[in-house]
């Protein structure tokens, strides 16, 4: 070959590579849209003939034709449920206010039912969540885990002391692993709507802390995801490398916020002062990081929580 083809190709190959000293160009990753957590919801939709109506045997078409109007994402679930031979166990049948206000634990227990069912869920392996009626989250993977009781030493105040011994410190429920978080969350993330948007129904206590156990499980799951990070590492890389649990770890607590913030108006019968403290915490300077940390979105904290940057 003769000496001037050896230099040009040289010139070519040279104007082909790179320049020295620089990298290869790489399209930066574009930022995700800022998101918003919302579902369809009428809380002043006239059901005053559903109440004429009601009789106590006809509890289930009600309820079903009540949330049809205010909140469909409670009467996709009251639909799917509709054969389950224990959910009028959950519901009070004396008078349409009494089954109102008992909305809280039927649909907190029925969505349970319908997240947990064996054909959707395999226990500490992969867990689903009814969400709204458009949408469901399917076999969402959770790696198994360790006891939930092992997030205690970070809750410093006595704000969620009552649900603390029944969910953290007894000797059954505390030894949960993440699945008992997530399960115990959506299920309040359903309770909580269900009687907020028939509010001026309820006269009693049945509901009386359906925002204290949205704020709470809440919070069982930010300082979960704390002790996952620094007491477990292999197993906080597991589930930080799945993008559905991240991503319903993120819908989860924006869910949290629309709810806590469409309830504020009723918290007198909906919830006790210590569900805004709780709340406050759960947007402390940590849990915010470890928060942004898992599902690497930024959330806001100012009249719109229920999104994020």
């Amino acid at each position: 070959m003769s000496r001037i083809r050896v230099l040009s190709m040289v010139t070519v190959l040279l104007a082909l590579a790179p320049m020295a000293g620089t990298a290869a160009a790489t399209p930066a990753p574009r930022p995700a849209a800022p998101y918003c957590y919302e579902e369809p919801s009428n809380p002043t939709a006239d059901v005053s003939d559903l109440k004429a109506r009601f009789t106590g045997s006809n509890w289930l078409p009600t309820l079903q034709a009540m949330y049809e109007r205010r909140w469909p994402s409670g009467r996709g679930l009251a639909v799917a449920q509709a054969n389950d031979q224990y959910f009028d166990q959950f519901v009070q049948k004396n008078s349409f206010e009494a089954m109102a206000e008992s909305m809280m634990v039927a649909i907190h227990e029925e969505t349970h039912m319908w997240d947990l069912d064996g054909s959707r869920t395999s226990w500490n392996q992969y867990t689903s969540a009814w969400i709204t009626a458009a949408r469901q989250d399917l076999k969402i993977p959770l790696h198994d885990g360790f006891p939930r009781r092992e997030i205690l030493p970070l809750i410093k105040d006595r704000l969620s002391d009552s649900m603390d011994g029944i969910y953290l410190r007894d000797q059954t429920q505390g030894g949960y692993h993440l699945q008992g978080v997530t399960a115990e969350l959506n299920a309040g993330l359903m309770g909580l709507p269900a009687v907020t948007v028939v509010q001026e129904y309820i006269k009693g206590i049945g509901a009386s802390n359906a925002r204290d156990i949205a704020a709470t499980n809440l919070r069982y799951l930010l300082l979960y995801l704390r002790v996952a990070k620094s007491n477990h590492a292999a197993y906080w890389a597991q589930i930080k490398n799945e993008p559905k649990l991240r991503e319903f770890v993120l819908t989860e607590f924006l869910r949290t916020a629309y709810w806590l913030e469409k309830s504020a108006p009723f918290k007198g019968k909906l919830g006790s002062p210590d569900a805004d403290r709780i709340t406050a915490t759960n947007y402390a300077p940590e849990n915010l990081a470890i928060l942004q940390e898992f599902t690497g979105r930024q959330v806001r904290t100012d009249t719109q929580k229920n999104c994020t940057t």
